[in-house]
């Protein structure tokens, strides 16, 4: 975007409106510097002759503002570190990129001379490997990475009994860790003709694996949070979609046992969450209220569009409705919109008491594509369609995707501000 010369109404609207933050008074100082107003062609004209780092500064504020785009994840990483702020809580939808961006901002830290992060993401997981005892199927445990710097400081604090009454918030099995040998047992209490009985090295469920993983993890974060002087190479937390095999109540419970945790006496640790699940966004979005950073990440095209959603007040559905409205308006239906569509469907049926989300397709009740319509939804959220690898729609499917999508919009009644109407 040529930033030289921007209408009025898009200089005041965009730039100007959102620089009215207590936060941003020196950056619009800034911008109010550099800029002059032309009366006669009812523009905003950016100075001539400015030096590259007066230039470079003006881009950064108005990246940061969310007035234009990020070229790669690396550098929204190294936004995210110059925030003020406490706690920045960043929402989007899956295959945006949050696990690299976790990756992104713990290797910056890296390039200064050593780890300054202490991470949750996909990758934590994969310090932990199952070893099933395949030969005789009766010692199985789970293996962790111990040369990995998340547990080179356990040994010795008793991490098992800070782990279990995290756990018993979302589990039932108990464990022992043998961190001589890296293993970790399972075992679970179960009733036998009214006596209980405890069956030792039992493999959990991928599910409760990954809820003791994140409990162990959320120990580990208590220890930061408490000063522990080994780990004061500490000073972020990074946390990115701890619940994906966690239901809305649970999801609840996680933010908000995260939320106290986090809220200790460390207050030099700044933290990170990154999340797709709406919930869990909205439930930590009112538990650190003013003192976080609120973020929304969209990809568009070969950028990255980052929103402070502080501006309008997040509500999942509202973004998901314009990203719907965006693609039909600029022609770029893919396969996975349909997912956005279902998606959008079914928390809307769950909220107005529907059993399913096929009832809000159409208007009327007795309508024969209904049941077409249901099927239609229900084809492209299944079988090769994936996510990572979006492919056009035919005309045909796109038209049935705007038919469901108006006959919604018609039957529950948003804001028509909310959507730019069609250039075409």
């Amino acid at each position: 975007m040529d930033i030289s010369s921007l209408k009025k109404d898009i200089f005041k609207r965009d730039i100007l409106n959102k620089l009215n933050k207590k936060e941003f008074q020196d950056f619009k100082k800034t911008i109010q510097n550099n800029y002059r107003f032309d009366n006669y062609e009812d523009i905003y004209i950016l100075k001539e002759g400015l030096d590259e780092n007066t230039f470079n500064y003006i881009v950064h504020i108005l990246k940061t503002i969310g007035f234009l785009s990020f070229e790669s994840l690396d550098e929204i990483a190294a936004h995210i570190r110059e925030l003020n702020k406490k706690y920045t809580l960043l929402y989007a939808y899956n295959g945006v990129g949050k696990t690299r961006l976790s990756t992104a901002f713990k290797n910056i830290g890296k390039q200064s001379g050593g780890a300054d992060t202490l991470y949750y993401n996909a990758f934590t997981e994969d310090l932990f490997s199952w070893d099933n005892d395949l030969e005789y199927d009766t010692e199985r445990k789970l293996k962790i990475n111990l040369d990995s710097q998340f547990f080179i400081g356990l040994p010795g604090l008793d991490i098992s009994n800070k782990i279990r009454p995290i756990l018993r918030k979302f589990a039932t099995f108990n464990f022992d860790i043998n961190f001589e040998l890296g293993e970790v047992y399972f075992e679970r209490e179960i009733l036998v003709d009214g006596h209980s009985q405890i069956i030792k090295n039992i493999k959990v469920s991928r599910g409760e694996e990954n809820i003791f993983i994140w409990c162990f993890f959320s120990a580990v974060a208590q220890l930061v949070m408490d000063g522990e002087n080994r780990y004061n190479w500490v000073n972020y937390i990074y946390i990115d979609d701890p619940i994906s095999s966690l239901d809305d109540n649970n999801a609840i419970a996680v933010a908000h046992h995260l939320a106290l945790m986090l809220k200790g006496e460390n207050s030099n640790v700044k933290t990170i969450i990154s999340t797709h699940h709406s919930l869990f966004y909205n439930v930590l979005c009112n538990e650190f209220k003013n003192n976080s950073t609120k973020l929304f990440l969209r990809r568009i095209q070969n950028a990255y569009d980052l929103k402070d959603t502080t501006d309008t007040p997040f509500v999942y559905h509202v973004f998901m409705i314009q990203e719907i409205q965006k693609a039909i308006n600029e022609d770029r239906l893919v396969n996975y919109h349909f997912t956005l569509l279902r998606n959008l469907l079914e928390k809307t049926a769950n909220f107005h008491g529907f059993n399913g989300f096929e009832n809000l397709i159409v208007i009327n009740e007795d309508d024969e594509d209904k049941t077409l319509y249901h099927r239609y939804i229900q084809i492209f959220n299944h079988g090769g369609y994936s996510l990572f690898e979006p492919a056009q729609l035919s005309h045909d499917n796109k038209d049935r995707f705007v038919e469901i999508f108006e006959n919604f919009k018609n039957n529950y009644k948003f804001n028509n501000d909310l959507f730019p109407a069609s250039e075409a």
